[in-house]
């Protein structure tokens, strides 16, 4: 590749895009919402949550030197995460509670790159992250699911024209920010009828001998912050 794609390359990665008006803004966040609320449309859209929760437990277990050694993605919308290391300490606290706060917390960041008007930016980090992720899938279905996430991710970043782009991005962050809130709610409806005894609230509450509410409270904060701040950076509030 010659220095001049080269520096082509870096300067549309680093470069500012503009901004959709505001009423696509506003619809993109509508279906966004769509895309959460009901179930059936639930059931599909929730796998792309499901990758921002495992890739967040996976994420920080690699940053607090645990062995990542795979995820698992399910059709059923249920992952799992495998990590060698001790079954205690911060670092175990930290990667467990990874994964409900991951979606909320992408989409922040999301939220703020897209204020910024770093649209490629976004986009392109977004695929980096699928792509790091793809090679530590350890399953068909995980592998599918990623792939056809990641395909998405390609042909909008190199195909798509500026405006598609930008509609794009402001769907996912959307997405990101409202689909981290809806498992929160799921996962207390879950323990208040005594389900989910290994959830990841229950196991931190092991892990730090505080009550699993408290961790359950704890994500809701993380999931309400997020989509209220990323809201207003998004809206340009």
């Amino acid at each position: 590749m010659d220095s001049s794609t080269t520096a082509g390359l870096w300067d549309r990665l680093t470069g500012i895009q503009a901004a959709p008006d505001r009423w696509l803004v506003i619809a993109t966040g509508l279906a966004a919402l769509a895309a959460v609320g009901p179930r059936p449309l639930w059931r599909l859209s929730r796998n792309a949550v499901t990758i921002a929760h495992e890739g967040g437990h996976g994420l920080l277990a690699l940053l607090t030197g645990r062995e990542l050694q795979g995820i698992r993605l399910h059709s059923d919308t249920s992952g799992v995460t495998v990590s060698r290391g001790k079954p205690y300490g911060l670092g175990m606290i930290l990667t467990a509670a990874a994964g409900y706060t991951a979606p909320s917390l992408l989409g922040l960041g999301g939220a703020a790159l897209l204020s910024a008007h770093r649209i490629t930016l976004l986009l392109w980090l977004a695929t980096a992250l699928l792509a790091a992720m793809l090679v530590l899938i350890r399953n068909a279905y995980g592998v599918l699911t990623v792939v056809v996430t990641g395909t998405a991710f390609v042909l909008v970043s190199w195909r798509a024209a500026a405006d598609v782009q930008a509609v794009f991005a402001y769907a996912v962050v959307w997405f990101l920010l409202l689909g981290g809130v809806r498992p929160v709610f799921e996962l207390g409806a879950k323990r208040r009828h005594g389900g989910a005894p290994d959830s990841d609230a229950d196991q931190l509450g092991r892990l730090t001998h505080l009550h699993p509410v408290v961790w359950l409270l704890l994500f809701h904060v993380v999931a309400l912050c997020s989509l209220v701040g990323g809201g207003r950076w998004l809206l340009g509030l």
